[in-house]
């Protein structure tokens, strides 16, 4: 997911992808424990998929809090 996918998000949507990528990474972080994944560059996506969306909404709050 891109950054100016994100930004296009309302913050009520950025949350519902943050729960949903969080959930995703206990799934494949599971899944390569018990046999390896055939790509375990996914784990690295989606930690940077969480941390894009951690950074958009941290941005969004402290513009609300400037105004």
């Amino acid at each position: 997911m891109k950054v100016s996918e994100i930004k296009e998000l309302t913050s009520k949507e950025i949350v519902e992808r943050l729960q949903i990528e969080k959930e995703n990474l206990v799934r494949l972080r599971l899944n390569h424990a018990v046999s390896p994944l055939e790509n375990p560059n996914k784990l690295k996506e989606s930690k940077q998929n969480i941390a894009r969306l951690k950074t958009i909404l941290r941005e969004r709050e402290l513009n609300e809090n400037q105004n």
